[in-house]
């Protein structure tokens, strides 16, 4: 039995239908359950609850012999470390007490993030506590999604703009979530590996935020520009959307670190996904745009 944690997330779900389609036994827990494809449902075992709640993760770990471990943002928390770890206690419990075998994570990708990095530290944190239990764990590592784009439709398509904290001629590396999931289901599937270690997902580009705008502008066939906001900017801009202050100033020590070149390193040595920027743009971008 395979657990697959935030199985209606744009990871988790993408997960969820890989498995299926191999044909592998799926147990999820899902906090609504009508939020699943009615197809996914015929086809999973549904543990309804959080998956920060110990009976709920004792009952959905029960039997299993590998678990998909993702923990779902909160931007209301008010501590980025505190929301990981908190997350990932009950987890840590049921893996050392139920015999689960494998557990693969999503983490981040970069050097240096220990600590002072925001939403990249904590989620190192997350990682170290599942290592602790000695449990077989692969800690997918991705830089920057490609999806992080479709919170700016709306300036693209009426401002022809995009705006993200990031030098413009800086290359910040991307990976579109498909190829996350993709190689999240791979692992899951194999019993074959053990021991613990970090697994870089890297689109094949080398993109800066100006060489993104270009191909978008090739995509959609008008121009579309970028522009640099401030740490500052970026930070309150997240305040208004509802962020707490904590939340807000993870994503802005993130933001920093990936300035500062956290992602360089094991952006060059990363063996590629298959998705690239372009294509992904077509795929997903443009017909968001033009919804």
């Amino acid at each position: 039995m395979l657990v697959i944690t935030t199985p209606t997330g744009q990871i988790g779900r993408q997960v969820v239908d890989g498995l299926l389609d191999a044909e592998e036994p799926v147990r999820v827990i899902v906090r609504d359950p009508a939020r699943l494809s009615p197809a996914v449902r015929e086809r999973v075992e549904v543990v309804e609850g959080s998956h920060s709640d110990p009976d709920v993760v004792g009952k959905a770990f029960a039997g299993a012999h590998a678990v998909f471990w993702l923990v779902a943002p909160d931007p209301r928390a008010e501590s980025v470390e505190g929301h990981y770890v908190d997350a990932t206690r009950a987890a840590c419990r049921a893996i050392g007490t139920l015999g689960v075998k494998r557990v693969v994570g999503v983490s981040t990708m970069g050097r240096g993030i220990e600590k002072n990095a925001g939403h990249l530290s904590a989620s190192v944190a997350k990682d170290r506590m599942i290592e602790d239990t000695g449990v077989s764990y692969r800690a997918l590592q991705p830089p920057a999604f490609m999806e992080n784009l479709l919170w700016q439709v709306e300036a693209i398509r009426n401002q022809g703009s995009f705006f993200w904290p990031q030098p413009a001629d800086r290359v910040l590396p991307t990976v579109a979530t498909r190829d996350i999931a993709a190689k999240a289901v791979e692992l899951l599937r194999d019993d074959s590996w053990g021991g613990q270690g970090g697994v870089p997902v890297v689109s094949p580009d080398a993109l800066s935020p100006d060489g993104m705008a270009q191909v978008v502008s090739e995509v959609l066939g008008r121009q579309v520009r970028y522009q640099q906001v401030g740490i500052e900017a970026y930070r309150a801009t997240m305040l208004q959307h509802g962020a707490s202050e904590a939340w807000a100033q993870g994503l802005a020590d993130m933001a920093v670190a990936q300035n500062n070149g956290a992602y360089d390193e094991d952006h060059r040595t990363a063996s590629p996904g298959p998705t690239g920027f372009r294509h992904w743009c077509e795929e997903v971008l443009k017909p968001a745009v033009l919804a």
